[in-house]
């Protein structure tokens, strides 16, 4: 079977502000809730206002004073996508202000202009694990139903600054995450109770509808998605009760995507929130905001896992707690690698919410080492993404709209979770240690001539491996 991909097919990478940016108190940028936790997700929660410390992610890779070398390099590799976030704090640097940081947005003006240089097509999402830590210290975060009107009032400017520059949007990434790290998403203590998360949850969902609706209005070419953490996971025996326990798993997830492509809160989420004794306040209006839903779905996706109604099975990943497959290999960081699984995905996808879909994260993370002449000879990322990649193009032939693939972290950066820089994704590395140490001279990879290569060939040297490989 010969690979090749549809013609429109986006190829690209994703990247995230806080993760690369740096320059975290430059031009006016204020603290935001990633800033806080400059030991990643994982660690302590710190008032930087209070406590003079400082975090890798402070300078992270200094894509805010590199980004043109970058762009250069992505360019290079022939991206004709880039996902990237916008710091949130970086215009309103508190959240509550009425006029914005103009340094701020003249820097995303001078970043668009030179992906516009080389026909890269900006996919742009307005809230990537951040926001204001002074909306949490001083409002509650998303608690508080008055951050929804900071979080538009900040969406319809970027809008309105950027509508003939970005025609690719997405709200809130991996908005499920903050059932698992609420401070995260959004700005929550971690001992909250499921009550209080939902109702958080539940003004960003409305948060998201208003602003699919903001967009349609002010960049009528545009399309605005959502993105969901893509936790698949697959019943661990045949057991009737090991099937309905990763039914009701999925749901805990795939329901932020219905109501975000449906307009409505589904019926087993009701008898969710009344068995657990959990009331949200949901008001007329928010019924109808939540009427406007996204043009297309998009999802990251690194791995599967399995569902059983044995908790004492689970174990503790990266972020979530997980019930191995026992037929799966996996990389160093314990994510099982499972390529069949993204296909598997789009079609549970597509066939549920009947949208276009969009991949905006994949990879693998991995300790690459350089060599004596400066090679870094990655064969494992190759396989990794090669694989993943026949996948999606099998998904293509099975009929799913696929409108691209950006890869998660094509040029290394400092990860969420814990605030690595061990744990390199890119096609291209950075020469930064933990420490901090280090030139952050750019250097592609073996990968990057291997992606080069698929993207030139719309996905035709991608190769199809037999079972025994």
């Amino acid at each position: 079977m010969t690979i090749k991909f549809p013609n429109d097919f986006l190829w690209g990478g994703a990247i995230a502000a806080n993760q690369v940016e740096g320059a975290y108190r430059e031009d006016g940028k204020g603290l935001s809730s990633s800033d806080c936790t400059p030991n990643g997700l994982f660690g302590d929660i710190v008032d930087r206002n209070q406590n003079n410390i400082t975090g890798i992610k402070d300078r992270a890779i200094d894509f805010y004073h590199r980004y043109p070398e970058d762009i250069a390099l992505f360019a290079e590799m022939g991206f004709t996508c880039l996902r990237l976030s916008i710091a949130w704090t970086r215009i309103f640097p508190n959240g509550d202000e009425t006029q914005p940081n103009e340094k701020g947005l003249a820097f995303y003006d001078r970043l668009f202009d030179e992906m516009e240089k080389y026909n890269i097509t900006p996919l742009v999402t307005l809230s990537h694990y951040e926001m204001p830590y002074y909306l949490i210290t001083q409002y509650g975060g998303w608690g508080n139903r008055k951050v929804i009107e900071f979080f538009t009032r900040y969406a319809k400017t970027v809008f309105e600054r950027y509508k003939n520059k970005v025609k690719y949007w997405l709200t809130f990434n991996e908005i499920n995450m903050s059932l698992h790290e609420p401070f995260t998403g959004v700005g929550l203590a971690r001992n909250s109770t499921k009550e209080q998360i939902y109702q958080a949850i539940h003004h960003q969902l409305v948060a998201s509808s208003q602003a699919v609706k903001l967009c349609h209005e002010i960049i009528p070419d545009a399309k605005i998605g959502n993105m969901l953490l893509g936790a698949v996971a697959y019943p661990l025996t045949p057991k009737p009760e090991d099937v309905w326990a990763t039914h009701n798993e999925n749901h805990g997830w795939l329901f932020f995507g219905d109501v975000q492509t449906r307009g409505y809160y589904p019926t087993y989420m009701r008898r969710y929130f009344k068995e657990n004794n959990i009331n949200i306040n949901i008001t007329d209006q928010d019924k109808e905001d939540l009427k406007s839903t996204v043009d297309f779905v998009s999802f990251s996706y690194y791995m599967s896992c399995c569902g059983t109604s044995d908790d004492s099975l689970r174990q503790k990943g990266n972020i979530l707690d997980m019930v191995p497959n026992p037929y799966l290999k996996a990389s160093e960081w314990g994510w099982q690698i499972d390529p069949t699984g993204i296909r598997y995905l789009l079609n549970l996808l597509y066939e549920r919410f009947q949208k276009p879909l969009f991949i905006v994260e994949n990879g693998l993370g991995a300790k690459d080492e350089v060599q004596p002449d400066g090679s870094i000879n990655d064969d494992y990322r190759i396989d990794y993404m090669n694989d993943h990649l026949v996948q999606v193009h099998e998904a293509i032939e099975d009929g799913v709209e696929v409108l691209g693939y950006t890869s998660w972290g094509p040029i290394d950066l400092i990860s969420a979770s814990k605030a690595e820089v061990t744990k390199r994704y890119g096609f291209i590395y950075v020469d930064l240690n933990q420490d901090g140490s280090g030139s952050l001279q750019r250097r592609p990879k073996k990968s990057f001539y291997w992606y080069q290569s698929v993207i030139k060939s719309n996905g035709q040297t991608l190769k199809i491996k037999s079972s025994n490989e």
